[in-house]
């Protein structure tokens, strides 16, 4: 009994890239609503992961969102990802105010089967991405005020040989004068692992 209850807890590599893209999704959309991107009657509360997250109802931003995602998790599964930075910039001027980087590592055998099972119990994992957007939402507060108009964007790091869809265009990275950084927690899926680090444009 006791085997076939962690067979039904345990994760698949497909079930963890889900997860990853899951976080991202929720991490996200909880960045965009404390950083004041969109106002706050953009946003709806949902439940997820134990929490109650406030997701955006902008429709634009959610076309924008879905399509990288699902690109995003056919990549993780072939760990074809570096990681994916979440640029925050001055609508007027084009400076880089803030960067979050979500950092990936693929841990494992390597194995590419979708339905491989991994050895960390689902219930462990949701915990270990709960506490990491718990910190989202914490650590904002403490972010320098973004006083200006600001947009965002996604940049991508693959490895050279994957198929990038025909709208996607190259970019350079984007770097922020005098920053500082802050590690967020991190969490594994026992297929990956995710650190979450955001760099920020420094008063000195």
């Amino acid at each position: 009994m006791a085997t076939k209850q962690q067979s039904q807890n345990a994760i698949t590599l497909k079930g963890s890239a889900k997860l990853v893209m899951d976080y991202l999704n929720f991490g996200i959309n909880s960045i965009l609503f404390q950083r004041g991107i969109y106002p706050p009657e953009s946003f709806k509360t949902e439940e997820h992961f134990g929490l109650s997250i406030l997701v955006s109802t902008d429709n634009k931003i959610q076309q924008f969102l879905q399509p990288v995602l699902n690109q995003m998790k056919d990549w993780l599964l072939e760990q074809k990802i570096q990681k994916m930075s979440m640029v925050i910039s001055n609508v007027n001027t084009k400076e880089v105010m803030e960067r979050w980087d979500f950092k990936l590592q693929y841990e494992g055998s390597g194995d590419s089967n979708p339905d491989s099972v991994g050895n960390k119990e689902l219930t462990t994992i949701q915990k270990e991405i709960r506490d990491v957007l718990r910190q989202i939402c914490s650590t904002v507060s403490f972010l320098p005020l973004l006083d200006c108009p600001c947009a965002f964007d996604l940049q991508i790091y693959t490895k050279p040989d994957v198929d990038v869809p025909q709208e996607w265009a190259e970019t350079a990275p984007s770097y922020i004068a005098n920053s500082q950084e802050l590690q967020l927690r991190s969490f594994s899926t026992s297929f990956h692992k995710m650190d979450t680090v955001v760099s920020y444009k420094a008063d000195f």
